[in-house]
This record gives structure tokens, sequence and C-alpha cells, in this order.
């Protein structure tokens, strides 16, 4: 399988890395892997640094209150990870497009990935369709890839709490 940038598959990576930030260079490497990403070699001290601060820059974007604060930052992005599309069948599982240059370190591999990934999510899909949780003390960022575009938490768990909360609060209010 290969992570596939027209979908949601490498803005989901961004959300799973930045969630839960890698301690080191070999879980960035695990972690890409088992999303679909094909590694032609170790993952470095070096691009876990890059793969950081590309997380801190998506963030950024994530958090960003209005869309066009969001797109100049992805457009920003974009223009560090600056790389023409290209065909490739690298790993011989069959022909591919790929927004990188060819043998790229991981680090800068995950900044094309994510700022392409990003940028198509947002333009087909909706601006507001990447943000955080809604439960307050939550702080996990997903992509809104539902049908009707109105998520609102990370998880079923969150809602769940969230709606406990309103129904506590409601009765708590009606006595």
């Amino acid at each position: 399988m290969h992570l596939n940038p027209y979908g949601e598959d490498a803005v989901n990576l961004a959300a799973d890395l930045a969630n839960r930030r890698p301690a080191d260079a070999e879980n960035l490497a695990d972690r890409c892997r088992a999303a679909g990403l094909v590694l032609d070699r170790p993952a470095t001290p070096e691009d876990l640094a890059d793969a950081l601060e590309a997380l801190d820059a998506w963030e950024e974007v994530v958090d960003a209150t209005d869309e066009h604060e969001r797109a100049g930052l992805l457009n920003a992005m974009l223009a560090s990870a600056a790389a023409y599309p290209r065909m490739t069948n690298h790993a011989g599982t069959g022909w591919h497009v790929h927004y990188r240059d060819e043998r790229q370190p991981l680090g800068r591999l995950l900044l094309s990935l994510i700022s392409v990934g990003t940028a198509l999510h947002l333009t087909g899909r909706g601006m507001h369709r990447l943000r955080r949780c809604d439960v307050a003390e939550c702080t996990a960022i997903f992509a809104d890839t539902s049908r009707t575009g109105r998520r609102r938490y990370c998880s079923q768990r969150c809602a769940n709490r969230d709606a406990v909360r309103r129904h506590r609060a409601a009765r708590t209010a009606a006595s």
C-alpha cells in the first residue's frame, strides 16, 4: 500500500504524529511504515528533528482562526516543501505519483506529504475540516472525513464525555 496524498491518509498520519509525538527516529519510522509509507533508508535524528519542525508548522495550520490565515500558513509549508510531482515505481508495487524528490530523507518527505495531503484535504472537503476536539481538556487533532462535515470530537469517547457533561449541566440547571 502506498500512502495516498490524494486522500486522507497523509492528514491522518499528521494528526497521529502530532497527537502523540514520536519519541525517537525509530518510533517515527515505525509509525510511518504502519501508516503505509515505504521507507528506503533508516530514519535519523535529523529526520526526527525535521519531522517535529514540520508538525509544529502543521499545528499552526490546524489552529489558524480563519481560512485565509490557514491558507497562508499552509502555502508557506507548501513553498518550503516545493517539489515537482513525479511518477515512481520505487517499491516495485505499481506506478503512482509522489510530490517529492527521489530519495528524500524522511523528515523532508513528511513535510511534502503532510503539506500536499493537507492542501488536497482542505480544498477537496472544505477549509473547516481540520481541527482540535471540542472537549475542553482534549487537545487532539483530527481531520473531519465525515459525510456531513460536522464532526466535533476526536473520538466517540470524547463525544460521549461531552454529552454526559451537557446532560448533567441541564439536569442541574433544571433543579
